[in-house]
């Protein structure tokens, strides 16, 4: 069972000639992190405001876990829902930690219980709770601030993150690093999350999946990969540079073109590079070094090569 699922959803709003989203159908698996992505007015930020009924569609239903989100009460499906937007929109007159107890409170959570998980949370988004759970949001820059909606949106344990552009307003060695962090947060609490952005390299960075809209249609859901390699129009092709070949590279891992080697391999003077790491990174590695072949080292030891050879061929794929 998909843990959101979207049947022929569609909004109209009064007085527009065209609904502002048409015949939206996908289902999106647990634990995922799915971009919406599409030029300005396309629907992004609709389709998002709908799954926790900020918006009503006209038509069509919205499933979480299976049941109708018509049928559930507002505040019992915004419970289950993490919240985060572009500004990060945090009470300015409540402290860090206040803010990001708002739901525990709600949700009649004990004193130490939020207290604690305030705690965590900002372990979790590397703030140090001794340093910052008292500081309001003017003592902070816009990066802390969006790493607090961040906590807050956790607070409460949600099943399901809706996240808005949330750094759109940031410079860009601030949102690569927030990027970051979404990703290893990510990788620890296994959430099912909703992320639009109108940034290409960033739904290419993040997502499982990337969902393309224009006009309020999906034109192509599926893994950033497969979009670069078999976009599905000219439209999709044009929007996500598909043609760019560095940009495919940055989507294929290490270890997945490397020619695996024996343990008594002999690598002494190679560069290293992780099987983690993606083959733009690894052609780059080369020409800045001029190496004839890369050492695939995991855990102190070498388990492939990487040549042009092998990024070429896998180039091709």
């Amino acid at each position: 069972m998909s843990a959101i699922r979207f049947d022929q959803v569609r909004l109209q709003f009064p007085g527009t000639p065209q609904p502002a989203v048409n015949g939206v159908t996908c289902d999106i698996e647990a634990g995922q992190l799915v971009v919406i992505l599409g030029p300005s007015g396309c629907g992004k930020t609709t389709v998002l405001k709908m799954v926790n009924r900020l918006y009503e569609p006209t038509s069509g239903a919205i499933y979480l876990d299976g049941v109708n989100i018509r049928q559930m009460k507002v505040t019992k499906l915004r419970q289950q829902i993490g919240y985060v937007i572009q500004q990060s929109g945090l009470f300015p007159h409540k402290t860090v930690a206040e803010n990001i107890a708002v739901v525990p409170k709600l949700l009649g959570w004990s004193r130490p219980k939020y207290q604690s998980r305030v705690d965590e949370l900002l372990q979790l988004v590397e703030l140090p709770p001794q340093v910052y759970r008292n500081r309001y949001p003017a003592q902070l820059s816009g990066g802390q601030q969006q790493r607090v909606g961040v906590a807050r949106a956790l607070a409460g344990d949600p099943k399901f993150m809706l996240m808005d552009e949330p750094f759109g307003a940031i410079d860009a060695i601030t949102r690569q690093s927030l990027q970051d962090e979404i990703l290893r947060i990510q990788r620890k609490v296994h959430k099912t999350i909703l992320f639009v952005s109108h940034d290409v390299e960033e739904a290419l960075r993040l997502g499982d999946k990337i969902m393309i809209l224009q006009k309020g249609k999906i034109l192509q859901f599926d893994t950033p990969l497969n979009i670069l390699t078999s976009p599905a129009n000219d439209f999709v092709r044009e929007l996500m540079g598909a043609d760019d070949l560095f940009r495919q590279l940055s989507l294929r891992r290490v270890e997945a073109a490397m020619q695996r080697v024996s343990s008594d391999y002999p690598h002494q003077g190679e560069r290293a590079i992780a099987p983690h790491e993606n083959l733009r990174q690894a052609l780059s590695l080369l020409l800045q070094t001029g190496s004839q072949r890369l050492s695939v080292m995991d855990e102190g030891k070498v388990i492939g090569v990487l040549t042009l050879e092998t990024i070429q061929k896998a180039a091709r794929i």
